[in-house]
This record gives structure tokens, sequence and C-alpha cells, in this order.
């Protein structure tokens, strides 16, 4: 089972080459697709210097574009049975690949979500974050009729397969209400496990915002009533 593992990158000089380091150390057949998606803080130039490596595939966006128009640009280039949604900021850590395949691998489901709510050491952080992350996941449970306890994971897994004919059009966070709406009303198998979560502080380069959760909330609702 060869995986896909898509890696959006913006901003992010700090871990870029760690992220790469543990991502390349993954004992699975695998191919590394990374978009920098118009990074203007130096991590565009250290890719550019990396040494060349076969299994490893580097695109870049003149400008920047969200994170959901990055993942559009890598999922166009997959080639693996398996795609695992990577974020490059050391939140989620790519050592715990083998229990997100796992339910895909035993053939028992086609998405699986990383949820950071279950179970999984977590870094203690931001309260509201997490109240607005789980009223996010009830509303987008609603509207799907799922049972997910964290739609807003960044660690997503999923068969190749699941990309066949799936319009996705969010261009930033989005994303992920978008890929759960849809995958569910595809009747995909959709599991959840337990991950790690090493969360960031703003001034260690978190990005999301307070805006993005009322995005979230509208797109949740679009999704349902009129896409």
């Amino acid at each position: 089972m060869k995986l896909s593992i898509v890696i959006p990158v913006y901003n992010e000089a700090s871990t870029i080459e760690e992220i790469l380091r543990r991502v390349e150390a993954v004992p699975y057949e695998k191919e590394i697709i990374v978009v920098d998606d118009g990074s203007g803080d130096g991590t565009r130039q250290k890719l550019s210097v990396l040494h060349p490596k076969p299994e490893r595939t580097i695109l870049y966006h003149d400008k920047n574009r969200g994170k959901g128009a990055a993942l559009r640009t890598a999922f166009a280039r997959v080639k693996g049975d398996v795609v695992i949604i990577q974020d490059a900021d050391l939140e989620y850590e790519p050592g715990e690949y083998p229990v997100l395949i796992g339910p895909i691998a035993e053939g028992k489901a086609d998405v699986v979500f990383g949820s950071r709510f279950l179970s999984g050491p977590h870094r203690v952080l931001y309260f509201w974050h997490s109240v607005g992350n789980r009223l996010l996941t009830l509303l987008s449970n609603m509207m799907t009729n799922i049972n997910l306890t964290d739609m807003e994971t960044g660690c997503k897994v999923f068969r190749s397969e699941v990309l066949k004919g799936l319009k996705l059009r969010c261009n930033r966070f989005g994303f992920e209400a978008e890929f759960t709406a849809k995958v569910a009303r595809r009747k995909c198998r959709i599991y959840e496990v337990p991950v790690s979560y090493h969360g960031r502080e703003y001034d260690q380069g978190k990005k999301i915002t307070w805006f993005d959760g009322l995005k979230a909330v509208f797109l949740i609702f679009w999704f349902r009533l009129f896409d």
C-alpha cells in the first residue's frame, strides 16, 4: 500500500525541514508532495535547496491562495493508494501513521479522521478554541448525520479513490467543512482514531482565526442546503 503524503506549506521556515525529516523516516512506500503556498518567510528558499529525492515533489504557488487550494494542487498529482494530509507545523506526528491508516488497511474504512479529542495526548492551550471546534463539529454532525468528535482536525486520511468525482472548491480552511460534508454525502465509511496534538500559539505561527470559525459555520450550512 503506497502512501501519498501531501503537505501544504505557508510560512513554515522554522519547521519545514523537520517535518520532512519525520515524514521521510516513516517506513512505508510513499510519495511526498509539498505545495508551498506563496510563502514569504524563507520557506520557499529552504525548499529550493533541498537535495532532490525521487519520492519527493515540491510545487509552488506564486501567491498565497489558501490551504484548500494547496491541497487541490497536491491532490491532482497523487499516485498512491492512500492519501495523508500532513500539516507542516509539527502539530501532528507522522509517527502515528500506522494508527491512522489501520482502519483502511483492514478494509473497514474509506476515510479516517485523526481526532484531538478522543484520548490522545495533547498540549493544553486555548479554551475558546476547544469550545469553537466542538461547536463546529456539532453543527457539522447535525447537517451530515454523522457523529464525529473532531471535524476540524487537520489530520485526515483517505483512499485515493475518494478523490474521484469529489469536486472541492474551498480555497482556505473551509476545506475541512467541505471535505467532511462531501464524504458524508457520498456515504463513505468514516472512522476516527485518537491522535496526539502539539498545538501552537499565535506567536509560534498559528494561523487560523475566529473569522475562519465564522466562515466555517456558513459553509457547514451551505454544503448541506445549497451545494
